[in-house]
């Protein structure tokens, strides 16, 4: 692709801004024989909202590797809009709920609201927009395709998960462009920029004290872990338990039964949140197997990571839905 090409593709989105998705066609013909633009898969789940208008969430200009380094990594041309999720109807059904990323390639501005707020409904798992044509099918065919790739060991799927370090670059903690470019394109409010800063200042601290010496990373006492079922279902309310108790059921890598503790929930302890399902099965990002989670792992409506206090990844802007045990929680009145 040329250079002239590629600067066509930059708009220059800012958190806010209404846009529509681009039709199924028009998308087509910016992907590779890989269904890729840079590297970025465009998915089959992705096609339910071609034609629609949403407002950009957040520019994401970093995100993170939670592939092998738990860094911060850089994108190019690339945003999130508000809450559109992978159903993973294309991906084996994986319920992992993981944050699309759009090219702006695939968007357009535009000034006209189809009315109302929300802008637009969206559809029910694993419907497509009425409007798709032959080129739309085509380009679910080639991307069911390229997500399916059975070998000896099964089938390996591929995702915008699984591609993200050939979709994006590396990117130092120490390079302070990252967090002035997060607060120009309004994807951090002022707020939380000192916030996060001031907590980083207080961990260095910490650590210097040696109080712990690992902070914000404590560890737990524990070498076999407990475990409660509450048969927790969609829609109901729980609670989170305090930071205090669910560190009683921890191990000394932080996790119970392999599953991590993580200083972004933190904030959640003592908060009230519905159930948003059961997770059962997740497609593996390093290697693109689906893996089974046992033992009562559930989501919950509207926590997601915020990246406020995440050591050497700091504003990432993937929202990743934490996993919760049923034993950090209690069902509430």
């Amino acid at each position: 692709m040329s250079t002239t090409e590629r600067a066509a593709q930059t708009l220059d989105l800012r958190a806010g801004e209404l846009i529509e998705v681009r039709s199924a066609a028009e998308i087509l013909a910016t992907l590779d024989e890989k269904g890729e633009l840079d590297a970025l898969p465009f998915m089959p789940e992705m096609l339910q909202f071609c034609g629609q208008q949403f407002r950009v969430s957040q520019r994401a200009d970093k995100t993170c590797d939670t592939i092998a380094h738990y860094k911060g990594r850089r994108m190019h041309r690339t945003v999130h809009l508000e809450q559109l999720r992978c159903d993973g109807c294309g991906h084996g059904d994986c319920q992992a709920g993981c944050l699309l990323f759009w090219k702006e390639a695939w968007l357009k501005r535009t000034d006209v609201s189809v009315g109302g707020d929300p802008l637009v409904q969206i559809k029910t798992r694993g419907t497509y927009n009425d409007a798709v044509d032959g080129a739309a099918r085509s380009l679910n065919a080639l991307l069911a395709h390229a997500a399916q790739t059975p070998d000896d060991e099964g089938v390996r799927y591929s995702c915008q998960a699984t591609e993200l370090l050939r979709a994006s670059e590396p990117l130092q903690w120490w390079d302070m462009r990252q967090y002035l470019r997060e607060v120009l394109t309004r994807n951090v409010t002022p707020g939380k920029f000192f916030r996060s800063f001031w907590f980083a200042f207080y961990a260095v601290v910490r650590r210097k004290l040696r109080l712990p010496r690992t902070f914000p990373f404590i560890p737990g006492k524990l070498t076999t872990t407990p475990t409660a079922r509450l048969d927790l279902q969609p829609g109901e309310l729980v609670q989170v338990k305090s930071r205090k108790e669910i560190y009683a059921t921890l191990d000394k890598g932080s996790r119970n039964r392999g599953l991590y503790y993580d200083v972004e929930m933190w904030k959640f302890s003592g908060g009230t949140f519905r159930v948003l399902r059961r997770v059962e099965k997740i497609i593996n990002e390093k290697n693109g197997r689906m893996i089974k989670l046992p033992n009562g792992c559930v989501i919950l409506d509207g926590v997601f990571c915020s990246g406020e206090r995440s050591t050497h990844r700091l504003f990432c802007q993937r929202s990743l839905f934490p996993y919760w045990r049923e034993i950090w929680l209690r069902r509430a009145n």
